[in-house]
């Protein structure tokens, strides 16, 4: 994967001329901290102004970087080499009878070979093996009509100079981020928000509606918003087209090239099987496409473990063993306490697995003093406050597979895909009229200062926010009313819980120039199993029943059949001490922003009650003490990047 930015200014590049970075802004690039790094030169053109962008984002590219620069448009590239690895350099510009058209791409496409010798017997020539030239060359020719063909994960910008053109385009289902802001006539755009957050005199603001997706919402967010005031997000599955409009300011105009659809489902149950372990398979084996070795995540859970079957037995076939990676944390045999969203422990399960494929495994271990350490670099990755540990060990553990491979398939997705979330199961989560992976949502505003829950209105917020979502939901009408429900719960799940969850992925792995890749994410397995029915999916009240028949040749019965676990989390009774401790530091301190917004007295009856893991307040694994971490993510956000509040 890479990283991309760029601007465009229409009417010329004149207005960076004379355009410093205000003191306030970062030259550091450890993570999007605001704060100058030494030597306090400031940028003053657009070359100087791309070049700090990709210096803030050269975490997602280490291996090479480059610039485009033109009188209106800069495209900045910063690049981990996966294919083509001597000539995959971007930008990549294709000049012809007068047409000039360039691009930056972040992404995989798997199905490049077929469209490459498509294209080649249309007539159009390579210089190169990538990927990010099939896509140039397919919009040379087809314009984006082209973009419909692609099978990937993928977020790019293509500048047509004569045209005055720009187009930022973004993957089906959002596994690739690409974010956007207009200030003072000049449309800036960036794989993270620190790309953004680097540009000349742009202010990290916050108002009622992102203090509302941090507290009624978070850690997800709403699709489309970047949270800091003036930044949005490319939507999945949509194009921008952004052209000179009055003023010479950009005219944006949005349009979506991809949209799931309901309709009837028409195979028996035997077809459904059959028909999901092949999209199941070709997506695994396309999603194997490198120039270097690859590995998988392996929890022991059906999902990864699938993956990790068909990846090991497709080595195999070439001599080649797989690199497996599972993780835990230190102290969890002795401290894991069951419960009905995590049943059993994995490491039983993934040394099945490990037997059965033959893989060189390593087992990975993180401790409660680096978790919590972990909680910041996490916000650094993200720009924003997030999962909390759920998201710092994953950081973590990516930093680690990395010192090993490059390239890592994983099992994320299957779960919203398939149904196998309680919410998909439980009547009274299925039912709700609200996010269900937010069941306690008192726990939200239980430290919050009155005055800021009266301003914020946040049930409010996530009613609005949940409607909205449910209104676009693509249903089939022909379904009886219980099935209808269960598809637009999907829908939910789609457009929220699976994008945070792959916003996890693509930020933890590429903090440390780690590619991860979501085989189930692929837009055909979407597509085919939205629209099969519940007692397909779930037969005879089997979770996932659908995928584990689909891959009964793969697993072992004991891994296939084990009752759903979710992604581990430390039981050990001393990270809660150290999060209570670093909590009650912070609230001890008055010149914390933290204490804009929360209670000291209730924050101070909060800690003095017991602790109740078995009530999550985001997901399955974001429960009391979750929401210290939370905090101290949210205060550490506040101060290191400067955020300025007004509501």
């Amino acid at each position: 994967m890479c990283g991309i930015s760029g601007f465009f200014a229409p009417g010329a590049g004149r207005r960076f001329e004379n355009q410093g970075f205000s003191d306030s802004l970062s030259m550091q690039c450890c993570g999007g901290s605001r704060r100058m790094s030494g030597d306090g030169e400031k940028p003053g053109c657009g070359r100087e102004l791309l070049e700090c962008m990709n210096r803030v984002q050269k975490h997602r590219g280490p291996d090479d970087e480059g610039l485009y620069l033109s009188t209106e448009c800069g495209l900045a590239h910063v690049r981990l080499s996966i294919l083509d690895l001597e000539r995959g350099h971007q930008p990549i510009v294709r000049r012809s009878g007068g047409r000039e058209v360039s691009i930056v791409y972040n992404g995989e496409i798997y199905n490049m070979k077929q469209l490459r010798e498509e294209l080649v017997s249309e007539g159009m020539s390579f210089e190169t093996s990538c990927d990010t030239e099939v896509i140039l060359n397919g919009y040379w020719l087809h314009g984006s009509e082209f973009f419909k063909r692609l099978n990937g994960i993928f977020a790019f910008a293509i500048w047509e100079e004569k045209e005055h053109r720009l187009l930022l385009c973004r993957d089906r289902l959002g596994v690739k981020p690409l974010f956007y802001s207009v200030s003072k006539g000049v449309l800036y755009f960036a794989s993270e928000l620190k790309g953004i957050l680097a540009v000349p005199d742009f202010e990290a603001k916050l108002d009622r509606e992102g203090l509302c997706e941090v507290f009624a919402l978070g850690p997800a967010k709403t699709p489309g918003k970047g949270v800091f005031r003036g930044i949005r997000e490319v939507r999945a599955g949509s194009l921008l087209e952004i052209t000179p409009g009055a003023d010479l300011a950009p005219d944006i105009r949005e349009k979506y090239y991809w949209r799931l659809q309901a309709a009837d489902h028409t195979e028996n149950f035997a077809q459904t099987v059959e028909h999901t372990e092949w999209l199941l398979t070709d997506a695994v084996r396309m999603q194997m496409l490198s120039d270097i070795p690859i590995s998988t995540f392996l929890s022991g859970g059906i999902d990864s473990s699938l993956v990790t079957a068909i990846c090991a037995a497709e080595l195999k076939k070439q001599g080649k063993v797989l690199d497996t990676f599972s993780f835990d944390f230190t102290g969890n045999d002795s401290y894991f306490q069951a419960s009905s969203y995590q049943p059993s422990q994995d490491r039983p399960y993934a040394e099945l697995m490990v037997k059965a494929c033959g893989t060189n495994h390593r087992f990975l271990e993180c401790d409660n003093e680096l978790l919590a350490d972990y909680l910041y670099p996490a916000v650094r990755a993200r720009d924003l406050p997030c999962m909390a540990d759920v998201e710092a060990s994953m950081l973590y553990f990516c930093s680690q597979v990395v010192q090993y491979d490059k390239v890592t398939l994983t099992g994320e997705c299957a779960d919203e895909i398939f149904g196998g979330y309680p919410w998909f199961h439980r009547e009274e989560l299925l039912n709700k009229e609200g996010f269900p992976w937010s069941n306690e949502f008192s726990m939200r505003t239980a430290m919050l200062r009155d005055d800021i829950i009266e301003k914020l209105r946040l049930k409010e917020y996530e009613r609005e926010a949940y409607e909205a979502t449910m209104r676009e939901a693509p249903v089939n009408t022909g379904l009886s009313k219980q099935e209808q429900r269960r598809q637009r719960i999907g829908w939910l799940n789609l457009n929220w819980f699976m994008v945070t969850l792959l916003d996890r992925m693509d930020r933890t792995s590429m903090a440390s120039g780690l590619e991860a890749r979501v085989p189930f994410a692929d837009h055909r397995i979407v597509e085919y199993v939205y629209n099969v029915p519940w007692e397909m999916k779930c037969p005879d009240g089997l979770v996932k029943g659908l995928l584990r028949r689909a891959g009964e040749r793969y697993l072992p019965h004991e891994v296939l059949y084990r009752r759903k676990s979710p992604y581990p989390k430390t039981y050990h009774p001393g990270y809660e001490r150290i999060l209570k401790e670093r909590f009650r530091g912070m609230l001890q301190d008055k010149g914390q922003p933290i204490h804009a917004l929360i209670d000291q007295e209730k924050a101070e009856r909060f800690m003095a009650m017991p602790s109740d893991y078995a009530k999550p307040w985001y997901g399955q694994l974001m429960a009391g003490p979750q929401l210290y971490a939370y905090l101290l993510q949210v205060n550490y956000w506040l101060r290191e990047y400067r955020i300025g509040i007004e509501i």
